[in-house]
């Protein structure tokens, strides 16, 4: 008989038998029956085809085999309670490398403010964090969460908002608008020169309007396409043409009247980022404080 078929129960009870040299003390100890520690015994010696204890009324000893067994057993069990203990550990104390993959916007609103509390919080913790706008599968590159809007989220993942929701404007320099004027709807855009922002995996976003219900899409158009923030910001600034920003960007420039914001009432606030990980039954700890700390409210 092949002894890696031993049940890893089985050999769990002859532990706690060899060492009180008793079956009703393991019994007890186990939270069983003597009949079932008997059993069990009985069922492993079968299967290893050798005597592990002698027993009589009065004593259990073991036996040359079983002698033999246990010195086996003692430290690789002693291993394993040991892991255990260490992973009971991490579910009040997390530890180990979070693997997350952002867009840049919400690396930049969403989860920056929140770095520097996470590490001091969880200070055996190591944030890995890549800021990118491409769609990744999270699983395939290896990393533990991802952030997206939420549409953009496989239905296999367990998504969870995070922050406040978020909203576009549209805006351009003074300078600009003075010129070109001011569009009143969205299809105005089309004879506006816009800086359109590539995907990395190619492909132009249309900007995407909303109000009362009615919901529009523009492909605009214009001499300049990137897909770096601040670049578009910077360009919009200068003059180079209307952008569509987060709200955040473009807040103190609106503030100081170097930048315009147009079609307000075509942006509305919608949902906002979600961190998604696998649907799996149990979830890194880290994963799990960090999800804690990002949770709206």
């Amino acid at each position: 008989m092949d002894p890696t078929r031993a049940d890893l129960a089985d050999l769990g009870t002859f532990l706690v038998v060899a060492r009180l040299r008793s079956f009703r003390g393991a019994a007890t100890q186990l939270g069983v029956t003597a009949s079932a520690v008997s059993h069990a015994i009985r069922g492993l010696e079968e299967r290893l085809g050798v005597r592990l204890l002698n027993r009589t009324t009065r004593s259990v000893v073991p036996t040359q085999a079983g002698e033999q067994l246990l010195a086996r057993l003692e430290p690789a069990f002693r291993d394993v309670y040991e892991g255990l203990e260490e992973i009971n550990a991490t579910r009040d104390t997390p530890s180990g490398t979070l693997r997350l993959n952002v867009p840049r916007g919400a690396a930049h609103f969403v989860i920056a403010p929140m770095v520097a509390a996470y590490l001091r919080a969880y200070p055996r913790m190591r944030l890995e964090i890549i800021a990118e706008d491409s769609l990744v599968d999270v699983v395939a590159g290896g990393f533990d969460a991802g952030v997206r809007f939420n549409e953009s989220i496989p239905k296999d993942m367990i998504a969870v908002p995070l922050g406040p929701g978020q909203r576009f404007a549209v805006v351009g320099a003074p300078a600009y608008l003075a010129e070109r004027g001011i569009p009143e709807k969205p299809e105005d855009l089309t004879s506006h020169t816009c800086i359109r922002w590539r995907f990395s995996t190619g492909g132009y976003y249309r900007w995407e309007f909303e109000k009362d219900g009615e919901a529009r899409v523009v492909p605009v158009d214009g001499p300049l396409a990137t897909n770096d923030n601040h670049l578009v910001l910077q360009a919009t600034l200068d003059g180079a043409g209307l952008a569509f920003l987060f709200e955040q960007d473009a807040a103190p420039h609106l503030e100081s009247g170097r930048l315009v914001r147009v079609l307000a009432d075509w942006c509305p606030v919608f949902s906002g980022f979600y961190l998604y990980y696998p649907s799996r039954r149990q979830v890194h700890p880290g994963l799990r404080a960090f999800i804690d700390m990002l949770r709206p409210g």
